[in-house]
């Protein structure tokens, strides 16, 4: 459908994409992946034709439709949410408007037997059937269903899209595009923005309703659930695997791993037989072994290694000061402006070193509590309460896009740092990879991701106990959302997470408070398990054209076996307890089959002189760890069989 050939893309003399070439094809499902600064949103702005390539092209058929959204747009705001949504199918307000045209134009006109008469009855009833086909009868309750599965409520449609943030404006752009169901769709981090159920709502939308799609996203089980395809973008080159993006992280590891040990097998051929050809170059009688080796050599296809971008995060918050038992309590909270009550009787006590997450829609009052937390709002009622000794690192939402532009990556936080921190800045920027000529850039150059790096050093200029993030995986990348999930792990504080990433939030709170109908109610367990109860609710009422009932949703949820969930939670569990015992007997094997090679390798590089080849001990001890290397690369095979085999269970 869409042929990306020989495509190169230089900035600076530097190359960000060197001669790649690929296909999109209809129906697939494609995760374009790479670390922040790979050139991800690039890739997507070439394919929509809003940026042009140093060299190469993009091959697109006439009439192919591709729609694309950005991570960032500018928005106007002089129409209602639903207004603008209509936008979608402005072509049918078109062909409305031609209908009514040459209707009165036949009510007018009285030559019935003329050739333009007839040309126009053709047109009339061609531009009918378009309309039936177009959807013209109900595209209003296409509009209504899209938009409340992505959060809106049916009030929200009547008012002016101004009175919205920008993520719920972005949400209306993505609307749209879904509503125009284009041949390809160019989605740039869509989820930056929903909520944990407008995600699930997307991913249905995306895996069974949408063409073509080509996703950038960070969010591991939204590709999982939406991607049949990976294509990972790394070093200006470009991996393209059929499968979703676990799979393909499983994959690229046995791949480079194949890599890695056939390179090390030619290698030893290789010096084995430049030690023969060197040992009897000058004997005559074993001139035709050496000549038919060289040749040999001269035929060798060398195996290659893929270059890895090994360039990593380095994360780690600074001890917390001791702080209070209890760094917040609330009692009875209550926020509302004007007759909009955002949240009410909120009571709730979080202890110190727990880790918990505020979930739930856009617009229920997270971020107002949080700065209530901060002190930043202060006219609530009810009793809120900080501990004894807080003291608070927050890292907001917006916070990237707070930072002055123009100011290099080294300048924005020397303006911020003080004391002899500022003696360590370059080794700090250096560990969130910004070393080198990197801190010389200026801000308005980097990538999404990199702003959000810069603006999270913030938090490691003072040590704090109590660490409040508001969204801080949107931009990063996978490896770098695994390190700061790692830190904030090991961070000995207290933690609120606001965050609708699920794959993050698993395994790191042990508490979720969920806010919505102006309500903030407590859940022991992780986010699965919240997940797990949201399925019994209201989950599923996003895609219901009308609202249930309370009475009509409590007899249903009577119609349920008690267990029916329990039972599937509780098996999930055990199976994602069953893989973490197999990652870690695989890895505990794969640690052992690395010193085994290196004692190898030592034993060898001794018995390659005359004294230990002449070492019995030394030649026996070798021919030991050669068995015990055997015998664990058997064990590492069943063990790896059985890993798969968990994972395909999930």
């Amino acid at each position: 459908m869409i042929s990306i050939e020989s495509l190169t893309v230089e900035f600076g003399g530097k190359p960000l994409f060197d001669n790649i070439s690929y296909v999109i094809n209809k129906k697939d499902r494609i995760a374009l992946i790479g670390k922040n600064g790979a050139g991800k949103s690039t890739m997507l702005k070439i394919i929509a034709g809003l940026q042009r390539p140093t060299s190469g092209n993009v091959s697109i058929p006439k009439g192919l439709t591709i729609g694309y959204l950005p991570q960032q747009m500018r928005h106007t705001d002089v129409r209602t949410v639903q207004q603008e949504a209509e936008l979608a199918f402005s072509h049918i307000r078109e062909m409305e408007e031609s209908v009514a045209r040459i209707n009165q134009a036949l009510l007018d006109r009285t030559d019935y037997e003329s050739d333009e008469y007839r040309r126009l009855i053709e047109q009339f009833s061609y531009l009918n059937e378009q309309l039936q086909l177009a959807g013209a009868s109900n595209f209003q309750a296409e509009i209504e269903k899209t938009l409340l599965g992505l959060g809106f409520n049916r009030t929200d449609l009547d008012r002016p899209t101004s009175e919205f943030s920008g993520g719920w404006r972005m949400r209306i752009e993505l609307a749209k595009l879904l509503l125009q169901r284009p041949d390809v769709l160019l989605l740039d981090e869509p989820t930056n923005h929903l909520d944990i159920e407008s995600i699930q709502w997307l991913e249905s939308f995306l895996a069974t309703r949408a063409n073509a799609v080509v996703l950038v996203s960070h969010d591991r089980a939204f590709l999982d659930a939406v991607t049949t395809r990976t294509i990972e973008i790394s070093l200006g080159s470009i991996y393209d695997y059929k499968v979703n993006y676990s799979h393909f992280v499983q994959l690229r590891a046995e791949r480079l791993e194949q890599q890695q040990r056939a390179y090390e097998n030619q290698q030893k051929q290789i010096q084995d037989t430049e030690a023969f050809i060197e040992r009897f170059r000058y004997k005559a009688t074993k001139a035709v072994q050496v000549q038919s080796r060289i040749k040999q050599l001269e035929k060798l296809e060398r195996v290659e290694v893929d270059e890895v971008d090994n360039s990593r995060l380095n994360l780690k918050f600074p001890p917390a000061p001791r702080s209070g038992d209890y760094p917040v309590i609330a009692e009875n909270l209550k926020k509302a402006y004007g007759s909009h009550v955002v949240f009410d009787q909120v009571t709730f006590t979080i202890e110190r070193g727990e880790k918990v997450a505020f979930v739930g829609k856009n617009g229920e009052g997270k971020s107002t509590l949080v700065k209530c937390i901060m002190h930043e709002i202060d006219d609530y009622t009810g009793t809120l309460k900080l501990g004894y000794n807080i003291k608070i690192g927050y890292f907001a939402q917006n916070q990237a896009q707070m930072m002055d532009e123009e100011l290099t990556v080294f300048d924005t936080i020397d303006r911020v740092a003080v004391g002899d921190i500022r003696t360590k800045i370059r080794d700090i920027l250096g560990a969130f990879m910004f070393g080198g000529e990197a801190s010389d850039k200026k801000v308005k150059v980097l990538s999404g991701g990199e702003k959000t790096r810069l603006a999270m050093i913030r938090l490691l200029l003072e040590p704090v106990n109590l660490l409040i993030l508001d969204e801080p995986t949107n931009h990063l990348d996978m490896r770098s959302k695994d390190v700061l999930k790692q830190a904030i792990k090991d961070f000995d504080g207290t933690v609120i997470v606001v965050s609708h990433d699920r794959e993050f939030l698993d395994g790191l709170v042990s508490k979720v408070y969920e806010f919505g109908g102006g309500r903030v109610r407590e859940h022991l367990g992780g986010i699965y398990e919240f997940l797990e109860r949201k399925k019994l609710d209201s989950l599923k009422e996003l895609e219901r054209p009308v609202a249930v009932s309370t009475a009509s949703r409590a007899e249903k949820e009577k119609e349920k076996p008690a267990t029916e969930n329990k039972l599937s939670y509780e098996a999930r569990k055990e199976l994602q307890r069953q893989i973490k015992r197999a990652e870690r007997a695989v890895e505990a094997t794969e640690r052992r089959i690395q010193e085994i090679e290196k004692q190898i390798a030592e034993i060898e590089q001794q018995l390659s002189t005359p004294e230990g080849l002449s070492d019995l001990d030394l030649c026996e001890k070798h021919g030991a760890l050669q068995r015990e290397l055997n015998e664990r690369m058997e064990c590492w095979e069943a063990e790896t069989s059985e890993l798969e085999r968990l994972r395909q269970q999930e």
